[in-house]
């Protein structure tokens, strides 16, 4: 792979970021979404309140993945919830861990103590990422698909203190 850049993830960004994610919905397995965003409900969430993403890129410009933190569900306020999602037939190159090491900082100049993961049970490329980056625990939680459909997941949390 060619050198490549993390940075903040900005509203020019969330087009490609948005194209990456559906490629991800549509291959299926690693996800809790089963539908398609559209670059506007993209753009809501990522850019929402009390959100950071950061983006990782080659060096010409192409997008790898990007890496999202901010609230979610009824998380305590010390909390943050991820997302990391690295392009298609990329993963396992390091794109995941670059991104968390640029996540952290930013985690804490947000006030916060604690990164939670909430990571599908049969998503072990997943489990694994989280795990070889310092998320701990393995609380098992009923979920769902945002089709309805019945989903165990695995809670992992990352200390930041």
């Amino acid at each position: 792979m060619t050198k490549l850049i993390i940075r903040t993830g900005s509203p020019a960004d969330t087009g490609n970021a948005c194209d990456l994610l559906n490629e991800i919905i549509a291959i299926g397995g690693s996800t809790a979404l089963t539908l398609p965003l559209s670059r506007q409900e993209f753009t809501d969430w990522i850019m929402g309140d009390g959100c950071a993403w950061q983006v990782a890129e080659k060096d010409d410009g192409t997008l790898m993945g990007f890496q999202w933190i901010g609230p979610w569900g009824n998380l305590p306020d010390d909390t943050v919830e991820i997302g990391t999602f690295v392009r298609a037939g990329q993963t396992g190159l390091g794109v995941g861990s670059k991104l968390f090491e640029a996540t952290k900082p930013v985690a804490r100049a947000m006030g916060k103590n604690w990164i939670e993961a909430e990571i599908r049970s049969d998503n072990e490329g997943g489990l694994i990422y989280y795990q070889s980056i310092g998320f701990r625990g393995n609380l098992k939680r009923d979920g769902k698909m945002t089709d309805g459909t019945p989903v165990e997941k695995t809670v992992k949390l990352y200390d930041l203190s």
